[in-house]
């Protein structure tokens, strides 16, 4: 079998050429050649003439495996990752338990940190909305509870961010636009409403990339997020802002969503945890449809566990989304694992190698040690990658321009100049392309069950390379460097087109300190061994520090 997921070399553009472009896309006369040209020159040209034999597949269809996962040897205590530490869910929760401070100390101490990291030339821009009244509020309620010796839970008084693409009560849902949201969502989004029922201190709206559709986190609209690690970077898109907000340690845990990797790529860039679920496996109710059958909502934490508890309590059914009935009940199993005795890795080699020396070197290195505690390494093949990622564009982009097109017309030109020429593109699929990419889905879900015979999980890089430097001077109106975005979600796009659950993990640092990402891709319903192996690489990775750190909780 021939690897056959290829380069491709786009034209990286700053604000004057970018401009030249959009005028020259959105013409009605040159428009049509010029993305005929940049769909030959990205590898999306002919698509509408291949003619696969499968019947499409609209939705992943993931029946549950009756396989057993393999046991797993457990530990009786959690260990915790080495190096850095940063303060999770349960240092929340035995400060508060121990009295040495309570919700309101911490929700104060929050707005005054967010306050701090929007200070200086280089702005995080984690958060875009934070009703200040709101979260004291609900911090106060928190208080009460927890001198009342009634807190909900483990959660009661934990700061929590959500990206701008769900529903908050109170808050208006702009998906990174400046014309969306024109008034506050009445109820929360699901994954939401079960935090708060939970305890949690909804703190307000996470920035992201416009509707999505791009990997930096540069939004014109309400500025570009910044990378903890090295503010000249960016966090990753399009939960930039959600993974900026852990990272900098003003919330152990947000809400992202991920439609070709927006989860795990700015988890993996910020060196953080970030999982998408199973198709089905949280409701999509109360986020905007910008790409239904490929959009997944789901946490980003500091640690695994975190990641697993939000995961458990946001999942399951939810009548408002029909997606979601009939599925596997929820595992969960917090203590840490002594091994990964019997747990079998899948690895393909060309796939895992096709990325950045010093990604390979780190991610190689983990997978080793993942070994040395007990998993066994198995070699895969998973062919047809390429037409999987033309058939996840040709999707993602389509259900993007659908879900705009009803403000196309009045707002084509108050998008960012890189959206614009994204948009452009997206609308010169065709619907025979669109029926062409699921039947390619229906393909795709024969190889990867094809995939998963003998092993339990699949291990790649997350990314093809770490977080983009961030040019300065496109900041006012974006840029558009193609073939980075694509490199960046290299290894993350099949899973969201074919239903996986996949998470990110940290794996080590490249040599100007910017955090490197593992990801495990499971079979259907299987988040809870990849929440196993992601347990067992904590224990081995050494976590570093931040350099811009402003924890709303002193740990």
């Amino acid at each position: 079998m021939t690897y056959d997921l290829k380069d491709v070399s786009l034209p990286k553009l700053g604000t004057a050429g970018l401009r030249a472009v959009v005028a020259l896309a959105e013409s009605p006369i040159i428009g049509p050649l010029l993305v005929e040209r940049l769909k030959r020159d990205g590898g999306l040209a002919g698509f509408a003439q291949r003619t696969p034999d499968e019947v499409p597949t609209m939705y992943p269809h993931l029946p549950a495996d009756a396989r057993a996962i393999p046991p797993l040897v457990q530990a009786a205590t959690p260990t915790t990752a080495p190096g850095f530490r940063f303060p999770g869910v349960d240092d929340y929760h035995d400060a508060y338990r121990a009295g040495r401070t309570t919700p309101t100390d911490v929700a104060t101490q929050f707005l005054a940190r967010v306050a701090e990291s929007e200070r200086g030339d280089r702005p995080l821009r984690a958060f875009i909305a934070i009703d200040r009244d709101d979260v004291l509020a609900q911090a106060h309620a928190s208080t009460e509870r927890w001198r009342a010796g009634r807190p909900l839970g483990l959660f009661d008084g934990v700061p929590v961010g959500v990206k701008d693409e769900m529903d908050v009560a109170g808050y208006p849902t702009t998906v990174g636009t400046s014309f969306l949201g024109d008034a506050p969502a009445a109820h929360d989004a699901t994954v939401v409403a079960r935090m708060r029922a939970a305890g949690a201190l909804i703190v307000g709206k996470t920035n992201m990339h416009e509707i999505g559709i791009n990997i930096t986190g540069l939004n014109p609209h309400h500025g570009c997020t910044r990378n903890p690690y090295n503010d000249s970077y960016h966090t990753g898109a399009s939960s930039s802002g959600s993974a900026t907000a852990v990272a900098a340690g003003l919330v152990p845990i947000a809400i992202g969503a991920d439609g070709g990797g927006s989860i795990r790529i700015p988890a993996a860039l910020c060196g953080v945890v970030g999982i998408k679920s199973t198709f089905g496996r949280l409701s999509e109710h109360g986020a905007f449809p910008l790409c239904w059958s490929l959009g997944y909502l789901g946490p980003i934490a500091t640690n695994v566990r975190d990641t697993a508890r939000a995961w458990a309590i946001m999942a399951g059914y939810d009548a408002h989304d029909p997606n979601t009935d009939d599925k596997p009940e929820i595992a969960l199993d917090e203590s840490a694992p002594a091994s990964l005795a019997g747990i079998r890795l899948g690895v393909y080699r060309p796939w895992f190698e096709h990325a950045t020396a010093d990604v390979v070197q780190h991610t190689d290195r983990l997978l080793r040690q993942l070994v040395a505690h007990g998993a066994t390494l198995h070699d895969v093949e998973i062919p047809e990658l390429d037409a999987q990622r033309v058939a996840h564009i040709v999707s993602i982009t389509g259900e993007m321009t659908t879900s705009m097109e009803r403000h196309y017309a009045a707002h084509r030109r108050d998008f960012g100049l890189d959206v614009r020429v994204n948009l452009a593109l997206a609308r010169s699929f065709s619907a025979r392309d669109y029926v062409n990419a699921q039947r390619i889905r229906t393909r795709a879900q024969a190889i990867w069950t094809r995939a998963f015979t003998d092993v339990d999980a699949i291990i790649t890089p997350t990314t093809g390379q770490t977080a983009p430097a961030i040019n300065e001077r496109s900041l006012p109106d974006g840029n558009s460097d193609l073939s980075m975005s694509l490199r960046v979600m290299r290894f993350c796009q099949s899973a969201n087109f074919t239903g996986h659950p996949a998470i990110t993990m940290p794996a080590g640092y490249d040599h100007n300190g910017l955090p490197i990402g593992l990801q495990a891709i499971g079979r259907p319903w299987g988040e809870r061994l990849l929440f196993r192996i992601a347990a067992m690489a904590e224990q081995i990775v050494e976590r570093h520090a931040p350099k811009r750190w402003h924890p709303a909780l002193d740990a």
